[in-house]
This record gives C-alpha cells, structure tokens and sequence, in this order.
C-alpha cells in the first residue's frame, strides 16, 4: 500500500467508508483543473475526501469548477498561474506550502496540444507546447517535491499521453512534448523511490476534451481539425475515466498508465510489435482523409 492512501485512512471496518476516504485530509494540487481531465481529476479526488488546491490560466473555468465541487460538498481553492511561468509557479509553492505545508499529491495536469508535420510547424509553436507540456512538469516537480521529500512521503501525477509512445507523423510536437514527459517520469520515479515518493505517467488515449479545439494546428492539419473535433465527441471517452485512473495510479503507485483501449493497443503494440505499430501509426485516423 502506498504511503500517500495512508493519511487520515479511517480504521473501521466498512469497505465502502474506507474507498470513500482514500484520499481524506489530503491535499492534492491539480495544474489546468479549469476543465477536462483536470477539472475530473480535481472533483474524483474531492469525491475521496480531499482538499483540492486547483490551478489554471482561466479565472472563469477555475471558478466553475470550484462551484462544481462545492456543489459536491467539497473543499478547494483555486490559483490563476501560467505553470510554464517560473515566477508565478515560485510564488504559487509559497503560498500553498506556507498554507498547507507538503502536499500529498501533486497532478502535473496543465498541457496544450499541436499538430502538423514537421515542415509545416512554427518554432514558435514548438517553443509554446513545450514550455506548457514539458517546462511545466518540470516546474511543479522542482516546486513542490522538496517538501514532500523532506516529510517522506507523497506522490506525483504527470500527465503524458498515448503519443508519449505511439506517435504519429502529424503530431511532432505534440509527441516530443509527450515523450519528454515519459521519459522524465520515468527517471523521477527511479529517483524518488528510496525517499519514499511515487510517481506516476498517465498516458491517455482518444479522450473527449477542448484539448483538440484548442490545438495549434499547422499546415494541412488545419483541414481537418473540426473533423477530429466531432470524433472525440463521437468517441465519447470521458475524462472522469482518466481521473479515476489517476487516482488508482496513486492508491496503487503504478509507474505507466495508458488510459483508453486504443492507448493499451498500442502499449502493447510497441512493446511486442514495433513494427506493425509504426505501420498503424503512420495511417490517417478517419477524420483525416
């Protein structure tokens, strides 16, 4: 069992209160909970009991999902910070660690996507996805862990994706971001393992959010951007079931964690069948034809 379930776990003998207070007494710190993933990430764990400390760059989207877990019954606060911004996330760890002292869960949630090929992508798009997606992991991490180390226990949550291992020709960006994110979750975990502090890669798959609307898209990729829009929809895997594997992540200190079937395909796939996965990676998705 993790350390991080332990705190403020009750000791009676009903199953249903224990699973109900995994989380209890906790704080747990969640970057872009002003929707999507995050935002289901952020009411799941104030569902299990904990205090939720939520952050984004939108005042309006924070202040909704800060109504839906009050709504809930549930304790949060909300902070507008830019995680690629090292000032703002400075002060951000100040005031939540002279407020709250360590946390016990840290999700590196915030994340912006791309797509285009290579020779149709902006540096400038390249500079902005990884300063979000890559810096911005590695901020909260620098930020926050120190004091979760030197308690001795806790737990880190960075958001990867399924393109952190199964790229596409038209997401360039978007996968070495994603990659980047893997491989640093990987390494943080070996690290942090004999100072008692798990960390977990969650790698989604097809997931119906704004991520895909809000995409910087370059080139040809532009043409079918609406078209990828109404297929997650259609799709319609929810976040609230990435939010659930999140938090199971936690209670069970898993290292990497696809989310979605196609996102276990093509685990597996690129473990076993390299090939075969390059050769599906490299096929248009329907919207794309």
């Amino acid at each position: 069992m993790h350390q991080s379930r332990l705190r403020g776990a009750p000791t009676g003998t009903n199953t249903s209160e224990k699973r109900m207070a995994r989380f209890a007494q906790q704080k747990v710190l969640v970057t872009g909970a002003g929707s999507g993933i995050g935002r289901a990430t952020a009411l799941a764990f104030v569902k299990e009991g904990a205090y939720v400390i939520a952050v984004d760059l939108g005042k309006a989207s924070l202040k909704e999902t800060a109504q839906l877990i009050t709504a809930k019954g549930g304790e949060c606060e909300t902070h507008v910070a830019d995680v690629s911004d090292q000032v703002a996330m400075t002060a951000l760890a100040k005031k939540v660690h002279a407020k709250h002292g360590a946390l016990d869960v840290l999700v590196n949630n915030a994340g912006i996507g791309a797509s285009g090929r290579f020779l149709e992508t902006s540096i400038e798009t390249w500079d902005k996805v990884h300063a979000v997606n890559v810096r911005g992991v590695m901020l909260g991490c620098k930020l926050f862990l120190p004091a979760m180390v030197e308690r001795g226990h806790g737990h880190v949550v960075n958001t990867a994706s399924m393109a952190g291992y199964f790229s596409a020709p038209d997401l360039p960006i978007y996968a070495a971001s994603k990659y980047a994110v893997l491989g640093f979750s990987e390494a943080l975990r070996m690290d942090m393992k004999s100072k008692g502090i798990g960390v977990s890669a969650i790698c989604p798959g097809i997931v119906n959010t704004n991520i895909v609307a809000t995409t910087v898209s370059e080139g040809e990729a532009a043409k079918w951007q609406s078209g990828a829009v109404a297929f997650y929809k259609k799709r319609n895997y929810g976040p609230e079931k990435v939010a659930d594997a999140i938090l199971k992540a936690v209670q069970h200190n898993r290292a990497v964690v696809p989310v979605s079937p196609e996102a276990w395909a093509g685990y597996y796939l690129k473990r076993f069948m390299p090939g075969l996965a390059r050769t599906l990676a490299s096929n248009p998705l329907p919207f794309m034809k």
